[in-house]
């Protein structure tokens, strides 16, 4: 696996948060994996990551004020390996836009950690502060997972 984008609805919160949470697993695992994140609507087409989702990824070390939110297109299923959802929704979305030729890994990015018992990442834009700090910690699971998977990969 060479490149993986992560999705969710507006690409302000979830999926720029699942981006550097993985860029820094990859990074400290010393593993070359490019990333990207979408989202399937444009309701914040050029738009930077929440306020609060920032603060959050912050206080991990992490930088995602300089990420614009962007519309997945037809050419990221031929551009990425894998397309990781944070919830169904977004997956029957992805599912829907996926082109016929397309070959990658299509799924929700917490069955990377199915031990979590969470299979969707939710959506903390409506609630409090504690949701995005919740986000990072699903995410950390799911990539330190997805580090050894890759690990193994290289073996």
């Amino acid at each position: 696996m060479k490149s993986i984008l992560f999705v969710c609805l507006g690409n302000i919160c979830r999926s720029p948060t699942a981006k550097a949470v993985f860029d820094w697993k990859i990074r400290e695992a010393g593993l070359g994996v490019n990333t990207d994140s979408a989202g399937t609507t444009a309701y914040h087409a050029g738009s930077p990551p929440d306020p609060r989702a920032q603060r959050i990824a912050r206080q991990w070390g992490l930088d995602i004020a300089g990420d614009r939110a962007r519309l997945v297109t037809p050419e990221d299923f031929a551009r990425f390996d894998a397309i990781f959802a944070m919830d169904r929704a977004n997956l029957g979305e992805l599912e829907r836009m996926r082109p016929a030729q397309a070959v990658g890994r299509v799924e929700l990015v917490m069955s990377l950690a199915p031990d979590y018992g969470v299979e969707e990442v939710p959506d903390p834009y409506y609630g409090g502060v504690d949701g995005f700090q919740r986000v990072i910690d699903m995410l950390e699971a799911a990539a330190d997972q997805l580090v050894e998977d890759l690990r193994r990969e290289r073996r």
